[in-house]
């Protein structure tokens, strides 16, 4: 029987690019809320062998760059499907107005990513080798691409392999070192690593990728297991958070007929007795999240006085809401914006920040479509007039009582390096979000993993309140401090942990990306211009 890496490498059409789909659905395995470490060797090992099968795929030398894109294309298209699915349930939300667009968002957007992959791959090839250096040069392509995935047409850097070792609380503590797209590094020749096993020329070549690949795991457990406190981190004196899931189905959530009684809803779940029988009153800092109503709160003063009897003297809300700013001469009406907003015991608002990196298609159109999309009778999923506005730019949030807080809404918590303002460095990082658009599928488990991961990026304890989960508070090291799981609702009653200190990549490691990358762009080159001066 033919060895599978021959059959890999020896593949041709229809059957190269299935294999292809297939194992970058594989890949989705080592993806939250699975885990599963070795499907990272199912996934890139036959990516390996697919691209040493391109090695005479024609006679001229751009056809095995075009294989190899291909190849890449498929690879990235069955693990965007696999690990993107949950995408889907947003549009049943309201059936009648987005069911028909589900497979555009299911499989469009999966195809339209694949072409990161495909570049990377594509790049790969360019410095192909027969021997162990290719596992490099894979790393080198596909991280490159996943770079460019995290900031072109506004980045979605999401389920980045880097996520398959940012899930285990030792293995992520690499990422205080390197960040996300440096975890993606190693992910990339971990996983990819294994296929020299099954192609190299001596027992010695066979073996020495492999088992460099499992000194790595090693080296990162044993870092991170000293980095990791034996005891729990330290709290900040004199605060008490009330964290509130409400559990509200999306449909009802915008639904402005339900405002009453939503309202009643969070505030006698927010005031009532918790899981070691304390009341609201207890909270110094309560937090309720994203989008919390279908209506503005800043511009409704009954709501804002209902606000102020759940609070103690000195105690604060912190809630997402949208708010809108006065018109400017000659509109008619104001710009929306999606923010945090602080409340006192007076029903004041004290402060408020506004997102800055919104959700295409979810919280705005593109300009450049948006003609071609409202032709069609598309708009985007929220319910605001021309859908909202990006805040002028990101800033430390001041909430009396706590340190300086660095807040982010929604997906504003997935992109590596980018949710620090300016300035001094806060204290923590607070994420409100409203997960309920994708019920109960995997989406959600992804989400709090990328958050948790800017914890240990940062060195910053995390405080998330999510509509439908998962909420959480979780320390600088990445530890979960308490949470509440999918589904359900509930209410979080703890201390707030104390920062660490600014770690390796928030004190500048993020440029080692870029140090890595042209390092490995020069041992590459090296590589290929003495391979093909070989004899």
């Amino acid at each position: 029987m033919m060895p599978l890496a021959d059959r890999a490498i020896l593949a041709r059409g229809w059957r190269r690019w299935l294999i292809g789909f297939a194992a970058g659905a594989a890949g989705a395995l080592a993806m939250p809320p699975f885990g599963f470490l070795p499907a990272l060797a199912l996934s890139l090992a036959p990516a390996v062998w697919l691209l040493d099968g391109t090695a005479k795929a024609g006679p001229s030398r751009w056809v095995p760059l075009k294989a190899a894109a291909l190849i890449g294309w498929f690879w990235g298209f069955g693990y965007f499907v696999a690990g993107l699915w949950w995408l889907g349930a947003a549009f049943l939300v309201e059936a009648d107005q987005f069911a028909w667009a589900m497979p555009f968002g299911v499989l469009g957007l999966p195809a339209l990513l694949a072409f990161f992959p495909a570049s990377g791959f594509a790049l790969a090839r360019l410095f192909w080798t027969p021997d162990a250096w290719r596992i490099l040069a894979l790393a080198f392509g596909l991280t490159t691409s996943e770079w460019l995935r995290g900031h072109l047409f506004t980045g979605f850097p999401w389920n980045s392999p880097g996520m398959a070792l940012g899930q285990n609380l030792w293995l992520m503590q690499t990422a205080s070192l390197v960040g996300l797209y440096g975890l993606t590094f190693l992910a990339i020749g971990i996983g990819a690593a294994p296929a020299v096993l099954f192609t190299g020329r001596t027992g010695a070549a066979r073996c020495m990728a492999p088992g460099l690949a499992a000194a790595l795991l090693v080296l990162m457990g044993a870092f991170g297991l000293w980095r990791v406190p034996g005891e729990a981190s330290p709290t900040v004196e004199n605060v008490r958070l009330r964290i509130m899931q409400p559990n509200l189905q999306q449909d009802a959530k915008f639904n402005p007929r339900n405002r009453d009684a939503i309202m009643r809803h969070y505030l006698a779940l927010s005031a009532g007795p918790g899981p070691d029988g304390r009341t609201g009153a207890a909270a110094t800092h309560i937090v309720w999240p994203e989008s919390a109503f279908p209506f503005l709160l800043h511009r409704d003063p009954a709501s804002l006085a209902q606000i102020a009897t759940l609070l103690e003297p000195g105690s604060v809300l912190i809630t997402g809401a949208a708010r809108m700013d006065e018109p400017l001469p000659g509109e008619e009406a104001g710009r929306f914006f999606n923010a945090v907003q602080v409340i006192d015991e007076k029903g004041t608002i004290l402060g408020s920040y506004d997102k800055v990196h919104l959700v295409p298609f979810g919280e705005y159109v593109p300009k450049f479509l948006d003609a071609l999309i409202r032709a069609v009778g598309l708009r985007e999923f929220v319910h605001i007039p021309g859908g909202f506005e990006p805040g002028a730019a990101r800033s430390t949030l001041a909430i009396p009582g706590l340190p300086p807080v660095a807040a982010t809404i929604c997906y504003e918590a997935i992109f590596p390096g980018e949710i620090l303002a300016d300035g001094p460095r806060p204290d923590l990082i607070l994420n409100v979000t409203n997960d309920g658009w994708f019920g109960l599928t995997t989406g959600p488990h992804q989400h709090f993993a990328q958050a948790r991961l800017r914890a240990v990026e940062e060195g910053l304890p995390l405080v998330r309140a999510a509509n439908t989960g998962i909420s959480a508070v979780v320390d600088s090291y990445g530890r979960t401090v308490d949470k509440l799981p999918l589904g359900v609702e509930g209410i979080i009653d703890t201390n707030l942990p104390v920062a660490a200190p600014a770690t390796v990549y928030s004190s500048g490691g993020r440029f080692s990306l870029t140090a890595t990358l042209v390092f490995c762009l020069m041992i590459l080159i090296v590589r290929r211009r003495h391979q093909s001066t070989s004899p």
